[in-house]
């Protein structure tokens, strides 16, 4: 009986944690939530107005007025989709190269460059592409994006090839296999889930970035981001289109993380555990 209380108890103490980490982001969320359904009127209200009553769908039809939002939309998705698959056909090499080879510094390099803000790359990058003439192309923001993807697709590929068993390779070489054999049909299948993670975090910080899209898009080329920030005014903030277009941009996003959760919490806990 005791064992059964404890239990309970630990249970009850590991979600009690669990709320408090994530109530600040849900109220956020909900918080976000309720601009986007609500009219000016009780937007702008004191005290004020949590639930809409009743709801309106007004500001979804202002974000869809004020732009091409689905030109935007299919905009995100290709740079994002274009900048994690590059960054996976560079990063899973490297990755295992690095950790194969036990090269720290060249990862201290990668973490380095992970940790730097993004606009430092800005100013040299934006003069290159003026140079080239690729300014206001998608292009431009695909190459700009591979320094979010690319550092983060290494450090997290590479930490997982190192919980790998070797001993599968070391057989394989001894078979014959070459370095890029041994890779190939060895050491990819096994890595799957860690290349999962990364591909999905790589996808979602390229498709949050907002600083990249704002400087080298041009009209027809800006992502969802940055046309949030058109949907502000200088006269006042219209919060409700505003909110209703963060739901918007958030919303795939949202649903792309709920339907591959497994594969997520299965990458990170088999990464975290040797031979995993």
């Amino acid at each position: 009986m005791n064992a059964k209380l404890k239990k309970l108890a630990d249970r009850a103490l590991l979600g009690l944690c669990v709320l408090l980490l994530v109530s600040p982001a849900i109220s956020v969320f909900l918080w976000m939530l309720s601009l986007a359904f609500k009219n000016d009127v009780d937007n702008l209200a004191y005290p004020p107005v949590f639930i809409p009553h009743p709801p309106t769908f007004n500001n979804f039809k202002v974000v869809f007025a004020s732009g091409p939002f689905f030109q935007y939309l299919i905009n995100s998705l290709v740079v994002s989709g274009c900048a994690t698959l590059t960054a996976l056909l560079v990063g899973v090499p490297a990755g295992y190269g690095i950790a194969r080879m036990k090269a720290r510094k060249l990862m201290m390099t990668i973490l380095i460059a992970r940790m730097t803000p993004a606009i430092s790359f800005l100013i040299p990058l934006f003069t290159l592409f003026q140079l080239l003439g690729l300014t206001g192309t998608l292009t431009a923001v695909v190459i700009t994006h591979l320094v979010i993807t690319v550092p983060i697709t290494v450090y997290i590929v590479a930490g997982y090839f190192e919980t790998l068993p070797h001993e599968l390779e070391e057989a394989a070489y001894v078979d014959g296999c070459s370095p890029w054999q041994r890779f190939r049909y060895i050491a990819l299948p096994l890595a799957r889930p860690g290349i999962t993670v990364a591909a999905i975090l790589a996808f979602i910080f390229s498709w949050n970035n907002f600083i990249f899209g704002a400087v080298l898009a041009g009209r027809e080329t800006r992502t969802l981001p940055v046309a949030i920030y058109n949907v502000l005014t200088f006269e006042q903030i219209a919060w409700g289109p505003l909110a209703a277009a963060a739901l918007l941009v958030t919303l795939p996003v949202l649903l792309l993380t709920l339907f591959i959760q497994k594969e997520i919490v299965g990458g990170l806990t088999a990464g975290g555990v040797k031979g995993g």
